[in-house]
């Protein structure tokens, strides 16, 4: 998996960083989500896709990996 974010899209509701916060988090200047890992590990996709999934902006991007 592999995220990407557009924080000039982004609203900063917080969604992302309340469901994934091993994965994002918010700027202390602006709220706006900063990425913390961009290719989290397994353990952590779930989670990433709830917050993109829910992210009221769509200002998460989930690129799946293809299994080989």
């Amino acid at each position: 998996m592999k995220l990407s974010v557009d924080r000039e899209r982004c609203c900063g509701a917080g969604m992302c960083a309340l469901t994934a916060p091993e994965v994002f988090d918010q700027d202390d200047e602006d709220g706006r989500v900063l990425l913390r890992d961009p290719q989290p590990p397994h353990r952590h996709h779930a989670a990433a896709r709830e917050a993109a999934a829910i992210c009221p902006a769509a200002a998460i991007t989930v690129i799946e990996a293809r299994e080989t």
